[in-house]
């Protein structure tokens, strides 16, 4: 099959050649089998995108997938048996092999599947056309669905009713626009963008895990800010994050900072503790994602209403109170908003912190250091560390020996009431 104009196959020449994919495209063919590249990794290398992972599928069943493999040495992990997947590892690699399917029962979030041999009924049963090509082994290229076309004018439409894809798997709407803002350029596709609208209600399906999965790899994509806006203005918006988003910030941290999914969430969605703690438990967030968030909660509003025109001495006492990463992540989304105003020190001083030419302000004093002068572990080494910790950063948070000793001082001042039982 002929490419479309635009479209360069030396990718998808290369995917084919790799060594370990043939050595496993010659196991399971033959015999009546066929064994062909389906999905992502045809779609990346045909749009000329980094190629992570082929899966490919098979007229062979689970267990002739199995038996072939294993009788050629390669280690076998039954994946997804159930759906028919299983994952082949050839020198270190792993392969997603899944046996050509038909539904025959869906429900918005699983499917009943039975085997079959078609790979157009196979193509035909996948969600949009830029993922249902499949390559064969000799490189030939079979398009059932118009997906060579859609790739070439960087497009993203669903197969067939663009509502029933959806109502299979509601995940598809999030999925819908993801890949609209990673591949696509011009408008969102209408039928696909008014049916997403009208199974709004199946988003309440969803695992907030797979909701998250999806969300954060969209904020991350190239046309992330325009997608977002599309969400929000549909009314999609509050049934994924139970929020109203702020296109200005996500504008602002989109064109600023590396793309960085959790930054542009904080940015687009938190404002204060309440929202941080609203995202964690609607997206489920890892541990990791949560203490982002809640010390970018933190930081945000001391920056924004605290201090108009931080100076150097604010931005270190800043980046000691709330920790470097919170107040980079705060910076990112308020720089340029009428307040704060950073001057050229203050952002001479932010940079110097995020590059590591100037290493961020850590308390010379620790707990050790107190009970090293006979202060008994307990409340009191709490409360003289509180108090040292306040005239640090009331003192512009210098470092070293002086400034360490100043701070016992002023700890061991009065600790001697405060011991006690802990």
């Amino acid at each position: 099959m002929s490419l479309p104009a635009g479209l360069d196959r030396s990718s998808l020449d290369r995917v084919i050649a790799e060594p370990r994919l043939r050595r496993l495209l010659g196991v399971l063919d033959g015999d009546g089998e066929e064994t062909r590249i389906v999905g992502g990794a045809v779609r990346n290398a045909l749009f000329g995108r980094p190629v992570k992972d082929v899966d490919l599928t098979t007229t062979a069943l689970p267990e002739v997938i199995q038996a072939r493999a294993e009788a050629a040495g390669f280690k076998v992990v039954p994946t997804g048996i159930a759906h028919g997947t299983l994952t082949v590892i050839v020198g270190g690699e792993p392969f997603e092999v899944t046996s050509l399917r038909e539904d025959v029962e869906t429900d918005g979030r699983h499917a009943v599947v039975r085997f079959g041999r078609d790979f157009a009924a196979d193509a035909l049963r996948r969600d949009f056309t830029i993922n249902a090509l499949t390559v064969c082994a000799d490189g030939k290229i079979h398009d059932y669905t118009g997906g060579l076309a859609d790739i070439a004018a960087r497009r993203v439409r669903f197969i067939g009713s663009a509502r029933g894809r959806i109502r299979e798997d509601y995940l598809r709407i999030l999925r819908f626009f993801r890949f609209f803002a990673e591949y696509a350029i011009g408008p969102i596709d209408a039928d696909g963008f008014h049916a997403a609208i009208h199974e709004r209600a199946g988003l309440e399906r969803l695992s907030r895990e797979r909701i998250r999965g999806e969300f954060l790899r969209l904020l991350a994509a190239p046309r992330a800010l325009e997608t977002a806006g599309l969400i929000a203005h549909a009314g999609l918006l509050d049934r994924l994050t139970g929020g109203i988003g702020d296109l200005g910030r996500l504008a602002r941290v989109i064109a600023q900072a590396p793309p960085d999914p959790v930054l542009r969430l904080a940015a687009f969605d938190v404002a204060s503790d309440v929202d941080a703690a609203r995202l964690v438990e609607r997206l489920r967030l890892s541990n990791a994602e949560a203490d982002r968030l809640a010390g970018y909660a933190r930081a945000f509003p001391a920056l924004r209403g605290r201090v108009p025109d931080p100076d150097v001495a604010q931005m270190r006492r800043y980046a000691a109170e709330f920790g470097l990463n919170a107040l980079s992540d705060a910076a990112y989304a308020l720089d340029g908003e009428p307040r704060p105003v950073f001057d050229e020190a203050a952002r001479a001083a932010l940079e110097a912190f995020r590059s590591g030419a100037e290493p961020a302000p850590e308390m010379p004093l620790a707990g050790r250091d107190l009970v090293a002068q006979g202060l008994p572990r307990g409340r009191a080494i709490g409360a003289a560390l509180a108090r040292a910790r306040e005239a640090w950063l009331a003192g512009g948070c210098a470092v070293g020996e002086a400034e360490r000793g100043r701070l016992m001082a002023i700890a061991m001042k009065g600790a001697g009431s405060e011991a006690g039982p802990g």
